[in-house]
């Protein structure tokens, strides 16, 4: 591997002449020569992959999950995540560079442990950190000196020093000396390692510690994993920095998507809008309007600040704002399938609805915070029969757990429908024939743009 670029955030070299305990230099020398054990905790679309660049690199991985079937899959060397093959993962399983179990106790025999659970939010709405606690209480039950227990979990600014610490400190232990502590937010896009290139190897990773110990500690760890290091100057300002990138995109789409809506009442086509601004060379940066966020991140983050900063007297106008925007656009999708309905002089009740695309964003098979789920949910309501597709998708669960299934599309399918609704424009979809042969077309990506026949069929978002 090439040599692993290391900065602070202002683009100066980092100083590495702060003296460690010995505790640190023997794991700092275990970490440089690849001999420490790392334990992955979550094995998701972001432990999968890191537990996997990991004992590519040459490290003993083992990957830590609540969720048993999840364990046996990896145990068979079976990959579930869009960007780690099961080819990739296969010999790393069989050549024992890499394992996983259910079993919590043996954290202790990790010299390094990093936190990838989820932090979705609850039905109010609220930061949900359970797993992270719950993480922190099985590696503080374990915890012995000389281990670094870094998280990546996104979540608010003071979790690690918060909540992390105490429970690790309360074993006697002091931080900075005898166990290490830090935040590296994850920077994981599902399906976008084959088409854009960034893997865990090559996107610039962000570490802050507890210390500066801990600091240097987590940087040696990445700096054998990744590319290129990007220290800052504590656990919060890495925890806050996650939340800067997710922010600044809920807040972009927000704003498109309510030129979307602005556009559509004085009849303009946000789509030529959005691409004559983007021949802008410079002071602009496209985003796309859609039907609602999806996602991992976007929908969720930003809410983990806007709670953490009432603790301080202060309200996040523009990210709840934007929450209100993105949430709106669901409910605007249903206008859209009227006004089609419309124009064929049907109504939405009894309809049949055909929705393509149930994955949160193109050719991946992950639907969290999907806006299909409230599409489906205001379209059903309405008493419209909402048919949901999509070939990386067979079965789907909602936030209470019923299953829905997909079917297969089919010119029979398309025939029967009295709506076709593009939620997700999944690559594979014959958007021509489509359009063909559905009686209306409800276009929320502008899917259909290079589709010359039967455009007068089309409803654009």
């Amino acid at each position: 591997m090439s040599e692993t670029k290391q900065t602070s955030a202002s683009g100066a070299a980092v100083a590495e002449d702060v003296a460690l305990s010995d505790v640190g230099v023997r794991l700092q020398a275990r970490i440089e020569e690849r001999t420490a054990s790392i334990g992955v905790v979550g094995l998701g679309y972001v432990g999968v992959p890191l537990a996997v660049r990991a004992a590519s690199t040459g490290f003993r991985v083992v990957g830590f999950d609540v969720l048993a079937e999840r364990v046996v899959r990896i145990s068979r060397g079976e990959s579930y995540t869009v960007d780690v093959p099961s080819e990739k993962l296969g010999p790393l399983v069989a050549s024992g560079q890499l394992a996983a179990t259910t079993d919590f106790g043996r954290l202790g025999e990790c010299d390094v442990i990093i936190i990838c659970v989820p932090t979705p939010l609850d039905e109010h709405g609220q930061p949900d950190i359970s797993y992270i606690e719950q993480s922190g209480t099985a590696i503080a039950d374990t915890l012995r000196p000389g281990q670094l227990i870094v998280l990546e979990s996104t979540t608010w600014p003071g979790t690690t020093d918060e909540v992390l610490l105490p429970k690790c400190a309360a074993q006697g232990l002091s931080v900075g000396q005898d166990f290490f502590l830090a935040f590296s937010p994850e920077r994981i896009d599902p399906g976008q390692t084959n088409s854009k290139g960034w893997t865990v190897e090559n996107t610039p990773k962000v570490v802050g510690g507890v210390t500066t110990h801990c600091t240097i500690l987590a940087s040696a760890l990445y700096g054998a994993i990744v590319q290129q290091i990007v220290t800052v100057s504590s656990a919060r300002t890495a925890e806050m920095t996650k939340l800067v990138e997710n922010i600044f995109r809920n807040v972009n789409i927000a704003l498109v998507n309510e030129l979307a809506l602005l556009c559509d009442r004085m009849e303009l086509n946000i789509w030529e809008v959005l691409d004559a601004a983007a021949t802008k060379p410079f002071a602009f940066m496209k985003h796309t309007p859609g039907p609602g966020l999806g996602g991992h991140c976007i929908p969720l983050d930003p809410f983990y600040l806007s709670w953490k900063a009432r603790e301080y007297d202060f309200h996040t106008r523009f990210i709840e704002l934007a929450g209100h925007v993105n949430n709106a656009m669901p409910y605007h999708v249903v206008t859209l399938v009227t006004r089609g309905l419309n124009k064929l002089r049907r109504s939405v009740n009894g309809s049949i609805v055909v929705a393509l695309g149930v994955a949160y964003k193109p050719d991946i098979d992950d639907y969290r915070e999907s806006p299909i789920f409230k599409i489906m949910e205001l379209l059903t309501a309405e008493g419209a029969q909402v048919v949901p597709v999509d070939p990386h998708v067979a079965t789907f669960y909602d936030h209470h757990g019923c299953a829905f299934q997909t079917t297969p599309l089919t010119d029979e399918l398309l025939a029967s429908a009295d709506c076709v609704l593009i939620v997700t424009n999944h690559s594979v979809f014959d958007y021509e024939r489509i359009v063909q042969l559905a009686p209306v077309v409800v276009d929320t990506r502008n899917a259909t743009r290079d589709v010359r026949e039967g455009r007068d069929k089309i409803v654009l978002l």
